[in-house]
């Protein structure tokens, strides 16, 4: 409950948030907090995803999609970090995560608002392709609302610590790859969706790249293929 307890203050004053992080108060708390409730709804929502499919796949959606935030938290935000401390900026490595898992838990709180409905298109259509694109678009939505808080964060915190908003084409670089990296990570530790026709697999051979397969897709349904 404590967990939940320091997201709904995250939500409810995030200035009021952002200003404890810039002060490094109970960073240890917030980290942990925000890491066990976005776990959690992110979880949800990778169960339901996975509903399409067998119950071994909603199990493995439900581990895959927290880990996939993680996992492209731990790979990108060593470079944010160094980027910045060479720039100047005195805030440390544990205030950076800890934006970032409030960006992350902004995503899981939109996600599991959206999980009722992404249940009901689950249940109610027979189209996976539909289904993948609408989760694409659900992803890209809830994505941009927690990158746009991470962005706005850590200017917040780039003005508490005395610092002008210079290091801003790192920060927007820097979401870029953010960006690149999620998405390819997405590809590498698929299938999150799985195919009732076929039997489960944990991971799939890789081969492509996100794009091109999310092209295939949309090419499919438009009758360009």
């Amino acid at each position: 409950m404590h967990s939940f307890a320091v997201l709904m203050s995250l939500l409810r004053d995030r200035n009021h948030f952002l200003e404890e992080i810039s002060k490094g108060i109970k960073l240890d708390d917030k980290v942990f907090s925000l890491l066990v409730s976005s776990s959690i709804f992110l979880a949800i929502y990778g169960a339901i995803i996975g509903s399409s499919s067998s119950w071994m796949q909603i199990i493995a959606s439900a581990v895959k999609l927290p880990a996939l935030y993680l996992i492209t938290s731990i790979i990108c935000l060593p470079t944010l970090y160094l980027f910045n401390v060479f720039l100047g900026s005195h805030c440390n490595l544990k205030q950076y995560l800890a934006v970032l898992l409030a960006s992350t838990s902004i995503i899981g709180v939109m996600l599991l608002g959206l999980a009722p409905i992404a249940l009901f298109f689950s249940l109610s259509i027979d189209d996976s392709d539909f289904f993948k694109l609408m989760n694409v678009a659900v992803f890209a939505i809830t994505g941009v609302m927690g990158i746009n808080f991470f962005y706005k964060g850590l200017l917040f915190l780039d003005k508490q610590d005395g610092k002008s908003n210079d290091r801003t084409y790192i920060l927007r670089g820097w979401l870029v790859l953010y960006g690149f990296v999620g998405s390819q990570m997405g590809w590498i530790l698929r299938p999150f969706f799985g195919d009732p026709d076929r039997p489960f697999q944990l991971f799939r051979q890789l081969e492509g790249n996100f794009y091109l397969h999310i092209w295939k897709i949309i090419a499919d349904a438009l009758g360009f293929a």
